[in-house]
């Protein structure tokens, strides 16, 4: 499995199509600008920077009030910086300012609870070159599988074995889903003229968030040709339609929107994912998922400054999505650490500069969104059920399990399909395999979309309670050899109904449909 340095998204690893898990979808950081990181986890001091090097900054104030933000938003331009988006719901402000000292100079303003810079290389992001794409499935791999195809099914159907995994064809046979529920995928950007998410697409809940505030120009919210498939892939895993052409996703009756966080460069800055989750927030949106981790930090530690701001705005965001009806669903990475473990290395942050090796403790340094309170965290299985190769885990941490794929030695599936990746589209019309957890959280929002579309007046809470009440139980496997090498590979704690590999089960789509 490819290191975790190289690693861009660290939710989704990218193959051609039947081979064996082998490389990733990866965004490598150019020149390096930042000091390594010390070993308490805190954030280093860094060279200086040149006067007009700015850096993006979100500022949460204590309380959201008229009053106290326009004290900040004067404060913020006295401190010789320039105020992007304001977003007075949740009280966090998104800055830009050249001046180093600016997150401790806001920090010391009346009415401040936490400032910090949400990168450590200057706007803009540092140009990235991409190692590793999906490869298409070429005609020839499209017609077998169509010829394979049963009644009622779409051509390339029988290469999904990850529908049946989680019985979503024989929820297919009840229902579809709602059209009146949407599944935002904040992500790269979707292709909403991919004939199997064009009909189901939500454009009025979509948007483009890079810059940290709302691009609603049209097509904002597509990825440009040389930008990662990632999002178009996780859309159409959700709700591809049943359509007669290409594929089908776990719900293809609902509809999905994209909102764009990711930078061309592949980076998603915390002032993105902000207004991602703002956006899903104000536009009915009843699911979101999120495969991805938000950059700089791996984990961003509450002990730092810096990095607690960036815990305190997002959470904010995420609570206040949840308050307005929506299910948070996010990835849980790919590293297969032991996120309940006492302490973690992390080697690969700050992966916008200079990473550093820091010891971390995963319980106050937090891998954002999915470690945040109320995100539905999920992890991933293959082929024969399993916990994923790369898939993290944790006792108490992980919330329920759903298929992301593995490499196709550790985990074959029957036949007719023939790879252990999940099949997805790509941008342009094309189709492709990919493995990750990024794979596994779309199922699993695909699911809460069903189980919106049964319940349709259930609160957020309501939704997530019965994703875990209608999860199949999976015991821990003793041991757990996934490479058969005769050592194990990861530890599970927990019982039948409850563990760290696989949270309160597997998800089940046609429990979401009938009960």
């Amino acid at each position: 499995m490819t290191s975790r340095s190289a690693l861009r998204s660290r939710r989704a690893l990218a193959v051609p199509a039947g081979m064996a898990l082998a490389t990733a979808l990866a965004f490598l950081p150019a020149a390096a600008t930042a000091a390594p990181l010390p070993a308490d986890g805190t954030t280093a001091a860094r060279a200086p920077r040149a006067a007009a090097d700015s850096l993006s900054y979100v500022v949460n104030v204590q309380r959201p009030d008229a009053v106290t933000i326009a004290r900040v938003k004067k404060e913020i331009v006295r401190a010789g910086g320039t105020v992007v988006q304001v977003y007075d719901r949740i009280g966090v402000v998104v800055a830009h300012a050249a001046d180093p000292g600016f997150a401790q100079r806001i920090r010391a303003v009346q009415g401040v609870q936490s400032a910090g810079a949400t990168r450590t290389a200057p706007l803009p992001a540092q140009s990235t070159t991409a190692v590793g794409e999906p490869k298409r499935l070429t005609n020839e791999q499209a017609r077998a599988a169509a010829r394979q195809a049963a009644p009622g099914q779409d051509p390339m159907q029988p290469l999904q074995w990850d529908l049946p995994a989680i019985k979503a064809d024989k929820a297919h046979e009840k229902t579809l889903g709602s059209r009146d529920v949407t599944v935002a995928v904040i992500d790269t950007g979707v292709d909403d003229t991919h004939p199997d998410i064009a009909p189901n697409f939500d454009r009025a809940a979509s948007v483009s968030c890079v810059s940290g505030k709302p691009d609603t120009s049209d097509g904002a919210w597509r990825p440009g040709a040389h930008e990662s498939p990632h999002g178009t892939h996780v859309a159409g895993e959700i709700a591809a339609a049943k359509n007669g052409v290409g594929m089908t996703g776990v719900a293809p009756g609902v509809k999905v929107s994209g909102i764009k966080v990711s930078t061309e460069a592949g980076f998603f800055y915390t002032e993105a994912v902000v207004c991602g989750f703002m956006w899903a927030a104000e536009h009915g949106v009843d699911v979101t998922n999120n495969s991805y981790y938000t950059d700089p930090w791996y984990f961003n530690c509450t002990t730092d400054p810096d990095q607690k701001a960036l815990v305190e705005a997002l959470t904010r965001a995420t609570r206040y999505a949840e308050r307005k009806g929506a299910v948070n669903v996010a990835a849980a990475g790919n590293e297969n650490f032991d996120l309940a473990a006492d302490s973690l290395t992390d080697t690969s942050s700050p992966n916008d500069s200079t990473p550093g090796t820091r010891t971390v403790d995963p319980s106050v340094c937090l891998d954002i969104p999915t470690q945040l309170p109320g995100v539905v965290t999920v992890a991933s299985t293959g082929a024969k059920g399993l916990k994923s190769s790369f898939s993290n885990y944790g006792l108490g941490v992980v919330d329920i399990a759903a298929p992301g794929g593995d490499n196709t030695r550790y985990q074959t599936p029957a036949p007719p399909a023939v790879s252990g990746l999940i099949l997805g589209p790509l941008p342009g019309g094309g189709y492709g395999y990919m493995a990750g957890t990024s794979m596994a959280s779309p199922h699993v929002a695909g699911v809460a979309a069903l189980i919106r579309s049964t319940h349709p007046k259930a609160s957020a809470e309501t939704v997530k309670s019965l994703l875990r009440e209608q999860a199949d139980d999976t015991a821990c496997p003793t041991p757990y050899d996934i490479d058969g090498d005769g050592t194990a590979d990861a530890v599970c704690e927990g019982g039948t109904r409850h563990n760290g590999f696989y949270g309160a089960g597997i998800a089940d789509a046609l429990d979401a449909v009938q009960k």
